[in-house]
């Protein structure tokens, strides 16, 4: 397909306009909102490099999917999925370094492994014997960051240290909400012909608030004393 080639790939796109995902796009305000309270927040305390890149990739992905839901054409939609899976790398190594306490390397080789889950939905494809991405919308593709995130509060909880229990107990409800959103997601398409606006947007407002909680999480623990 070529870059400008047309995508529709949501129930409230009707035609090819600007604006013929109004909620889609006016959603991704959410995005926006939620990096300027964290560059906000960020502004009362000592400066966290890694939380500062996070929040402002917050803010590019907003403006990613604004493009998306507004041209709705191929390059468009690389503009939207790029900075959401550079988020989700950069998040897993930081939690696996500072959150769990794991080395830089060992962090950054858990990281290049869990980058292998880009294929997670071709290899369920090839296995089913028939392609699952449109039947979910989509939405498999995000399954293994789900599972990451479950995987990390998890070790989190196990931990002896109540700063790290404590964000196992965030980390997992963070889940829940990212559980919420997957499911708005791939119901936007079944739920059509009930719902003409589509429920995609919910996707937007719940993912800002999962990734705001997310770098929250992580500034907390750039200020927890060295144990």
């Amino acid at each position: 397909m070529g870059w400008w080639e047309p995508v529709r790939a949501y129930c409230e796109r009707g035609d090819a306009g600007f604006w013929a995902e109004p909620l889609n796009a006016v959603s991704n305000a959410a995005f926006l909102a939620a990096c300027l309270l964290l560059l906000a927040r960020a502004g009362r305390r000592p400066r966290d490099a890694a939380s500062l890149a996070l929040a402002a990739l917050i803010g590019v992905i907003g403006i990613g999917s604004f493009l998306f839901h507004t041209l709705a054409v191929c390059w468009a939609e690389l503009a939207d999925v790029l900075p959401i899976a550079i988020f989700i790398h950069a998040y897993f190594f930081l939690a696996l370094h500072r959150l769990l306490g794991l080395g830089a390397g060992r962090s950054a080789l858990a990281t290049l492994a869990f980058a292998a889950g880009l294929g997670f939905e071709p290899g369920l494809s090839a296995l089913a014997g028939r392609g699952l991405a449109a039947a979910t919308n989509g939405s498999l593709a995000y399954l293994p960051a789900l599972l990451a995130l479950l995987g990390v509060g998890a070790a989190l909880r196990a931990s002896a240290r109540p700063a790290r229990v404590r964000a196992g107990s965030a980390m997992l409800g963070l889940s829940g909400l990212f559980l919420a959103s997957l499911a708005a997601r791939t119901l936007d398409a079944p739920l059509c012909g009930a719902i003409p606006i589509g429920i995609h947007w919910l996707w937007h407002v719940m993912n800002a608030a999962l990734l705001a909680g997310l770098v929250t999480l992580l500034a907390q623990a750039g200020r927890e004393p060295p144990g």
